[in-house]
């Protein structure tokens, strides 16, 4: 009885650290172990989808363009951006139960995964919690402007002291593993939806539609096609930028609808709703950071009530994005970081968001370049995943070949790199940035009828197919065409 007893203590046991890998770790997540109904995906991406950062994208749509327009570009913008985001993560590690980087060991290669994980995730990623962080410093200095007639200065050292509380309750957050985090959610989405809601009330009860109409771009450019290209531009660039959270959190909903439509649908109404909001207080405010206009749009108490709540949502929303490239850092660096506990790994990764929180009028400054630039080879990304996962493989995956090692490896390619994707990606990369140069602005003929991501998608996709056929296709390298019959999306 006792040995019987002792038997099952260890099978327990056993199956929590299963449980824990495949939570924190590489493991593919079976079916009793994926906890997200499409609804919980929901909450977890409109809370994602309504930070601060959404209200700051609309308050910088109208750099460029004005109220009409705007929604146009934003809708334009992000409909398409979200679509190739959603094709180029989603499907693949929701189908496998995989966590995203695993997952694309099938087309970058081990090696080359790495490759991508350091050279355009990570800086991507810590650019945006840094701005969460910097935004939520930004929200408790005019809070404290407010509530006791400060005057610290809103890139002050004040805001980069919330900044670090902010990344420290991340870390809390983010140590206690992504349940935590939809529990959160469900807490922090509907009360964002009242939020915006609430906003927007406030805007049409002081200003009519006809002063919102009339408001002017605060800086744009002559050619007024052109402004409206670049404001699609910019929006797509926001679509696409959540292209490196979105994979990983996507394995751990019961289905593919309940993973696809959530992240498109989720995120599209979350964000737009939200920009228009940003985008008409930018308008007739003036000013597109949403912590220059709360308070004076909601008052002294109210004002003050939305930018706690606002600030608190950008903390989830920065556990969020940490949780899925924490476990990149990890799948990627093979030994290096494998071993290291998650809450210590996790600390790791947000330190060099903390750096960076100590400048945090360059994070502000720059933010309209940084998405667009970090579009520029997200897009570029996606293209050569679509390619390989849907043309290539036929959404058929070699589940067993993605943990495999060494010279027995059918996804080793070229020393556990597909030079025919990065090129791709190198291709697609370059040609985004000669169509359109975020840093100078200056743009080729194409780009006002295609925008730059639209072409670079295609570019990355037909070099891909061109280059990976020539090299692993006909030489039977690769593993395409096969089929597995031990994808966890069919097992129970």
């Amino acid at each position: 009885m006792s040995a019987a007893v002792n038997g099952q203590a260890r099978g327990g046991a056993v199956d929590a650290e299963v449980a824990k890998e495949a939570t924190y770790g590489s493991l593919p997540l079976l079916k009793a172990e994926r906890t997200w109904s499409g609804g919980d995906f929901s909450w977890v991406t409109l809370s994602l989808a309504i930070a601060t950062w959404a209200f700051l994208t609309g308050g910088s749509t109208v750099l460029l363009v004005g109220f009409t327009d705007g929604i146009a570009a934003m809708l334009i913008g992000n409909s398409i951006g979200l679509a190739i985001m959603a094709l180029g993560s989603v499907m693949l590690s929701q189908r496998l139960g995989v966590e995203q980087y695993r997952a694309l060991k099938s087309v970058f290669g081990i090696v080359g995964v790495g490759i991508v994980v350091f050279v355009v995730v990570l800086l991507t990623e810590m650019g945006w919690t840094s701005l969460l962080g910097v935004m939520f410093g930004r929200a408790f200095s005019e809070i404290s402007n407010q509530a006791f007639g400060t005057e610290f200065d809103q890139f002050g050292p004040l805001v980069t002291v919330f900044a670090l509380v902010a990344i420290f309750v991340g870390w809390i957050i983010l140590s206690r593993g992504p349940v935590t985090i939809s529990k959160l959610n469900r807490f922090v989405a509907p009360g964002l939806l009242v939020i915006v809601a609430l906003m927007m009330i406030l805007l049409m009860s002081n200003y009519s539609w006809g002063e919102l109409l009339a408001a002017e771009p605060i800086a744009p450019f002559a050619d007024e096609q052109l402004n409206f290209m670049m404001a699609v531009e910019f929006n797509l660039g926001a679509g696409l930028s959540w292209w490196p959270v979105m994979g990983t959190l996507a394995r751990l909903t019961r289905g593919p609808r309940a993973a696809l439509w959530p992240a498109y649908g989720g995120i599209l109404v979350g964000t737009v709703v939200a920009q228009i909001v940003g985008m008409a207080a930018g308008l007739l405010f003036g000013q597109a950071d949403p912590t220059a206009w709360m308070v004076p749009l909601g008052g002294p108490i109210l004002g003050v009530l939305t930018l706690l709540f606002v600030g608190f949502a950008n903390v989830t929303s920065m556990a969020s994005i940490a949780y899925s490239t924490v476990l990149a850092l990890k799948q990627s660096s093979g030994r290096a970081l494998s071993r290291l506990r998650w809450p210590v790994l996790a600390g790791a990764f947000l330190v060099l968001p903390a750096v960076l929180s100590f400048f945090p009028g360059f994070m502000y400054e720059q933010f309209m370049t940084f998405v667009v630039v970090s579009g520029a080879f997200i897009a570029a990304l996606c293209g050569v995943i679509i390619a390989d996962y849907f043309i290539l493989r036929r959404q058929v995956v070699p589940l067993r070949a993605l943990y495999a090692s060494g010279a027995d490896d059918p996804l080793r390619f070229t020393g556990g790199v597909n030079i025919a994707a990065l090129l791709s990606v190198a291709i697609a990369s370059a040609f985004y940035l000669w169509v359109y140069n975020p840093i100078t602005l200056e743009t080729q003929d194409v780009f006002r009828f295609a925008t730059a991501t639209l072409p670079a998608v295609g570019i990355a996709m037909v070099s891909y197919l061109i280059l990976n056929t020539l090299l692993y296709v006909r030489r039977g390298r690769g593993a395409y065409g096969g089929a597995d019959l031990f994808a966890a999306a069919g097992r129970k």
